[in-house]
């Protein structure tokens, strides 16, 4: 095993170098408008021959081009079910509220994931719900028991979404790869405090914080919901006192700050590995690597295509990699 991980990861490791790098990004913010930008990310290779002009299929073929590098590494999938569970648990959520509401219309599914969106949506038309991984099946009966009769799609969202955050957070316990177990602290702990925040802003319960919140070790969630209570100022109290300190400070700089260090938290987990050789670590890093350089891309291309001026769109770009 040891010998396919230091061929994977010196593959990875020659991989890297094509990574955007921040001066990269800062020269892709510089591009005078948003064909300019797809004309900068072809001339770097992205997408291919039938995605020219395209943005989107653009994205999509990057990210196509991940698995299929992991393939290409037979590296087995489930080392990676960590990153999938959000897509997963969407496709669960998508699908419940199209059943249950008369909205048909509007709800996007993921095929590129172990139960794609037209056999869950099956599934969730059926009540098969025995049918789904042991890990989503409470949640899937009650979200869907809970939109059925209560009609409130608030709701079903924290039922999924905790569950989805559970999912994560054991994935990461269950782990042998040092990296997934970090992935899965800082995801979970980050998704709490964004909850927090959002909490205080619209002026949410502690019962509804509790509902929605998973503990974890480096965040005490209870802690956390009675600062929201207090409001800003508290919560960035209790985070100088905690590992997220840095999201303390890009709290009180603006909203845009706060959710790029929530993205950056995670980048800055994985960071180590590379000077790992050895493990899977490395190539589970460069993953989570191209899907946040896809991310950032998004977000220069979306600023471009709406005039923002390069200081709101920089405001808001992600921490690369490399």
């Amino acid at each position: 095993m040891t010998e396919l991980y230091t061929y994977a990861v010196a593959r990875i490791r020659a991989l890297e170098t094509a990574l955007f790098s921040n001066s990269t990004i800062d020269q892709l913010i510089a591009c005078q408008d948003y064909r300019q930008c797809l004309q900068f990310l072809e001339e770097r290779s992205w997408g291919d021959n039938e995605t020219s002009g395209n943005a989107e299929a653009m994205l999509t073929r990057e990210e196509e081009k991940i698995w299929e590098l992991v393939e290409e590494l037979s590296i087995d999938m489930e080392n990676f079910s960590v990153l999938f569970y959000p897509k997963l648990f969407h496709n669960l959520k998508a699908a419940i509220k199209e059943v249950c509401t008369d909205d048909r219309e509007r709800h996007i599914y993921y095929e590129d994931v172990e139960i794609p969106g037209s056999v869950m949506l099956e599934i969730v038309k059926e009540k098969r719900f025995g049918e789904l991984p042991e890990n989503m099946r409470q949640a899937a009966e009650e979200a869907y028991e809970s939109l059925l009769h209560t009609k409130d799609g608030q709701l079903c969202d924290v039922i999924i979404d905790r569950a989805t955050l559970e999912a994560i957070y054991q994935a990461g316990k269950e782990a042998k790869a040092e990296i997934i177990r970090d992935y899965a602290e800082s995801t979970v702990a980050v998704a709490d405090i964004k909850i927090a925040v959002r909490s205080q802003k619209t002026a949410k319960s502690m019962d509804f914080m509790k509902r929605a919140m998973v503990e974890c070790d480096s965040i005490q969630a209870d802690q956390l919901a009675k600062a929201a209570l207090n409001g800003t100022e508290a919560i960035r109290e209790y985070l100088l006192g905690t590992a997220y300190a840095g999201g303390a400070e890009a709290l009180a700089d603006s909203p845009s700050a706060f959710e790029r260090w929530c993205d950056n938290r995670i980048i800055q987990t994985i960071q180590p590995q590379k000077y790992n050789s050895f493990t899977i670590g490395p190539v589970i890093a460069y993953v989570i690597a191209r899907q946040n350089e896809i991310k950032t891309v998004r977000i220069i291309l979306s600023g471009k295509l709406n005039d923002l001026p390069e200081d709101s769109i920089r405001e808001r770009v992600r921490e690369m990699y490399v």
